[in-house]
């Protein structure tokens, strides 16, 4: 049975001896930051669970491996206008900043890990 992700769109990547690679990044709003965790933390548990033991480097025999950051940031909308006579643009704070978290996951495995992973998480065919 395959799940469909929500935020994390996967650009796949691979190298000459098969190894691929699935890299995501989404940036989201405080309301959407338990979802996005939620989304991870469901392919972190597939994959410690469907290839339970084989996690580590991929050049020292691992299966797969991982990497995981994120990122707080407070964004604030900016009014932005023309200024013809100064040539330029000008702007200003329209209001406090709100929250925004971004976070990247880099999954790496074997042929047979990112053929699950696909499979899945209905990734597709690149």
């Amino acid at each position: 049975m395959s799940q469909t992700l929500r935020y994390l769109q996967f650009d796949r990547s691979e190298d000459s001896a098969g190894l691929a690679s699935f890299e995501a990044m989404a940036s989201v709003g405080a309301a959407q930051w338990p979802a996005l965790q939620a989304e991870v933390a469901a392919v972190l548990d597939w994959a410690h669970h469907a290839f339970a033991g084989v996690r580590g480097p991929l050049d020292d025999d691992g299966d797969w491996d991982y990497d995981l950051h994120a990122s707080l940031e407070t964004v604030a909308t900016l009014a932005l206008d023309y200024d013809p006579a100064a040539r330029r643009l000008a702007g200003r704070a329209l209001a406090d900043g709100v929250p925004r978290y971004t976070l990247t996951l880099t999954l790496g495995g074997t042929p047979g890990f990112a053929d699950a992973l696909r499979e899945r998480f209905d990734l597709g065919d690149d």
